[in-house]
């Protein structure tokens, strides 16, 4: 393990309300891509991922539909600048994929503009300190979803993935997240480990989750910024992510589970460090 170091992060206070989305499939002929971003818009669905949308100012929202039963439930929680379309149940099929639990609404709404991570590593932190979630090729929506959801209700500043081997941030994440996408930063880096750099070279302290790791984290984690990095479920954390860790941790997980799913231990992790601050 190596050295702990002392750095004093630069306080830029400088407010974030932008995130990327990617390009999803069921995209209906015709509907207008975002502008600023150059990439199509997604049509989300489920009431908690429609709703976060619909109240988000960095969105342009372009169609509502709902099925006239969740018209009906939802009456006096919808913005009035966006008449919904009501539609049958069976035309969502048309835009969206099979098996998609919509719930009887979906939006179609252009993705707000790309963050900068130089932007959200200097963002006012939620608590004592920022905490950046990096994850290291996990490539399933549903778990990136899932993490959103997590760093949403435990603070964290935002989430950094690549540009390549993690899912485009489709409706089907959307709806993983519950809404937490409208709230955190989710950031897209062409490569992961010389955005490590730049956070450590911004104050971060960078922990590595290993299930086979000598430290815990909660016993490890210093009392500034951190970098939590997190790998795929199957082969972990590659070697030059690795290689960029200021320190490698893990969950004090008994031997006979060996693993969490990383969704499941994002989530405890930024429990072990919101606990942390709670009780500095």
């Amino acid at each position: 393990m190596s050295k702990m170091k002392t750095r004093k992060p630069q306080e830029r206070q400088k407010s974030w309300r932008h995130r990327r989305q990617g390009q999803p499939a069921g995209q209906v002929p015709g509907d207008a891509a975002g502008t600023d971003t150059g990439l199509r818009a997604p049509w989300l669905y489920g009431i908690h991922a429609v709703l976060a949308a619909l109240v988000n100012p960095a969105r342009r929202c372009r169609k509502l539909w709902l099925t006239q039963e969740t018209a009906a439930a939802l009456a006096g929680r919808l913005p009035a600048e966006l008449p919904p379309e009501i539609v049958a149940r069976g035309r969502f099929a048309e835009i969206l994929p099979p098996g998609a639990v919509h719930q009887g609404i979906a939006l179609l709404a252009d993705p707000p503009p790309a963050p900068d991570l130089a932007d959200v590593l200097q963002a006012p932190p939620a608590a004592r300190r920022r905490v950046v979630l990096f994850l290291d090729q996990v490539t399933d929506p549903h778990n990136v979803g899932a993490i959103l959801r997590s760093a949403a209700a435990f603070g964290a500043g935002a989430i950094v993935v690549t540009e390549r081997h993690a899912p485009e941030v489709s409706g089907a994440l959307a709806k993983a997240a519950s809404g937490a996408l409208e709230t955190v930063p989710l950031v897209r880096v062409t490569n992961l480990a010389r955005a490590l750099d730049q956070a450590g070279a911004a104050g971060y302290w960078r922990l590595g989750l290993e299930a086979r790791a000598e430290r815990l984290l909660a016993g490890a984690a210093p009392a500034g910024d951190i970098a939590l990095v997190l790998g795929s479920e199957g082969s972990g954390l590659r070697r030059l992510t690795r290689e960029r860790c200021d320190d490698l941790v893990r969950l004090p997980i008994v031997a006979e589970a060996e693993s969490l799913n990383v969704s499941n231990a994002a989530a405890v992790a930024l429990y072990e460090l919101a606990r942390d601050d709670a009780a500095a």
